[in-house]
């Protein structure tokens, strides 16, 4: 598609989210480009305590263990993670992905009008493929467990992303090509009456 490096998140191409994961991240590059790609690439956290420290994001089980030695599944797991994105891929295409990638952006953008033409409730996120913040009259919390009563997932309140933030009334919505006309109308009528 014309880019000489490409760093992404594959995990919704063939991957079912299940509490959390598994993820799949996506770096490539041209071969011209091959040979300076890192082996390892690491990336800095914070653990459950609140302590700084450092995961691999990129390596091989291999480097770290013998396989003999080996008690994990993590390599299974992997390949398995792997082959649903390959075959997804390969029946998409390039055609197939460009396709579902403007999919994506239409059914977010419908959604967005929907929930703007309700009363109080304010579009943040002004550039957005398939995800957008909207700023609702009452805490995003409590509309989101409103609204899940009546089995609607309705996004993610910001609070629960950064609870220090100050921003208790914004909501997180994402929209996908599993998006239904009937789906959008549902959520907006839904939000408008807890708004209300």
């Amino acid at each position: 598609m014309g880019a000489d490096i490409v760093a992404a998140e594959g995990q919704s191409i063939g991957n079912a989210l299940n509490f959390g994961g598994p993820y799949v991240g996506l770096f490539a590059c041209r071969e011209k480009l091959v040979r300076q790609m890192p082996g390892r690439l690491t990336g800095e956290t914070v653990d459950a305590d609140g302590k700084r420290g450092f995961v691999l994001t990129l390596s091989t089980r291999e480097q770290h263990i013998r396989r003999d030695k080996a008690t994990s599944n993590i390599c299974t797991n992997s390949g398995l993670c792997t082959l649903a994105f390959t075959i997804h891929m390969s029946l998409l295409g390039e055609t197939g992905l460009r396709k579902m990638a403007l999919l994506n952006h239409e059914k977010a953008l419908a959604t967005r009008d929907a929930l703007a033409a309700i009363p109080g409730v304010e579009v943040l996120t002004p550039r957005f493929f398939n995800e957008f913040a909207v700023r609702l009259p009452k805490p995003a919390a409590e509309v989101v467990e409103q609204l899940a009563q009546h089995r609607i997932l309705a996004g993610v309140p910001y609070s629960r992303l950064a609870p220090d933030a100050g921003m208790d009334d914004v909501l997180l919505v994402a929209a996908t090509e599993t998006t239904m006309d009937g789906d959008i109308k549902i959520l907006a009528s839904a939000l408008a009456k807890v708004c209300a």
